[in-house]
């Protein structure tokens, strides 16, 4: 975010060029340059991330790095509504970006991201959202360096969407991959399942149900390196994002051309999370979460991984849910609670769409 000027102190009012309310809505001159774009930058986006590296005010951040591995990451988010049971755009982003850079087994340093910002927004919004993605960044301790600012025209952008790109540092020997993964190999997943989509099906269909759903929107850098740190060695991990569990099961399955069995009765879904899907004709394991991850581990550390997530906030319900196979044809089977067998596959689309 590189304007002219000086970098306003947050807690300094009279330092602010326009007080707040002075542009309640977000107008197309706000991303066209000049004056405008610069009050925005100094009067909200430099308060909400303020650090050293944001001060330097260049068109980009320059910071050491000591490390023989990064990794780096982008995303988009383009969720409706912008704030839902258990967060919001803003939040979604900040720990969206870090999770894809903690399922490679990354320490997350810093993120950038750019407003993609509707004409009429309220920019008390915007403030909400910068001011929970600051609150998300410190829960995570990494930092907002740099960004950008674009409007379009009313109509044209939904109210907000964000474009992040964070970068971190691998300090560990480990490949984590999904060719990494081997026969023998458990499924362990961090928590219960589809609570993030049911929470914006609710939200986006103002829907009542007995007890009010929360997304698990949440960070997944600290239980990674729980269990890195405890010398486990995960051979992959993959955040259960668009397509839920399902999902990503059959794209590590056919990545690393091994065949992968689930027990039904061991993947934790919450009751009401259950008896939500049943009323809206809902799969739990195809429904996206967003604080959830899977990991394959050797057999023998499974046990260990496990012990180690429960005692982690938001891992309480880890479990074991299956196992690699010997090598076959690449797929999935889950055994039902009846005790059949059946093929999981990908479904054609979304269940619900714009959920991150």
């Amino acid at each position: 975010m590189a304007t002219g000027g000086r970098v306003n102190d947050p807690d300094d009012s009279a330092a602010c060029p326009l007080p707040r309310g002075h542009y309640p809505r977000i107008t197309l001159a706000h991303g066209g340059g000049g004056r405008l774009t610069h009050q925005l930058i100094e009067d909200l986006f430099l308060p909400a991330f303020a650090n050293d590296l944001l001060a330097q005010r260049h068109d980009g951040a320059v910071f050491p790095v000591e490390a023989s591995r990064l990794a780096m990451t982008t995303d988009a988010y383009v969720v409706q509504p912008l704030f839902f049971p258990g967060g919001d755009i803003g939040r979604l982003a900040v720990f969206g970006t870090v999770n894809d850079l903690a399922m490679c087994g990354a320490r997350p340093l810093y993120l950038s991201v750019a407003f993609i910002l509707e004409e009429g927004l309220p920019v008390e919004q915007l403030r909400q959202i910068a001011q929970s993605m600051r609150g998300a960044a410190d829960e995570v301790g990494v930092e907002l360096v740099t960004g950008d600012t674009k409007v379009v025209e009313k109509g044209k952008g939904d109210g907000v969407f964000l474009t992040t790109t964070g970068i971190g540092v691998i300090e560990h020997p480990l490949v984590i991959a999904p060719d990494q993964v081997r026969p023998g190999d458990r499924l362990v997943v961090s928590g219960d399942l589809g609570r993030h989509g049911v929470a914006i099906m609710a939200a986006r269909g103002h829907l009542a149900f007995e007890t009010t759903i929360e997304s698990d929107c949440a960070s997944l850098a600290a239980p990674v390196a729980r269990l890195l740190a405890a010398g486990l060695e995960p051979h992959c991990l993959r955040d259960l994002t668009r397509g839920g569990l399902a999902s990503a099961l059959v794209e590590i399955a056919t990545a690393a051309n091994l065949q992968l069995r689930l027990e039904e009765t061991a993947i934790p879904v919450r009751e009401d999370v259950r008896g939500a899907c049943e009323l809206l004709g809902l799969d739990p394991l195809h429904l996206a979460n967003e604080g959830r991850f899977l990991a394959f581990l050797p057999g023998d550390q499974a046990e260990e991984a496990v012990s180690l997530l429960r005692a982690l906030p938001g891992c309480e319900a880890a479990t074991i849910i299956g196992e690699v196979l010997p090598p076959a044809h690449p797929r999935v089977l889950l055994r039902t609670t009846i005790g059949a067998t059946r093929v999981i596959e990908m479904i054609s689309g979304e269940q619900l769409p714009r959920i991150c």
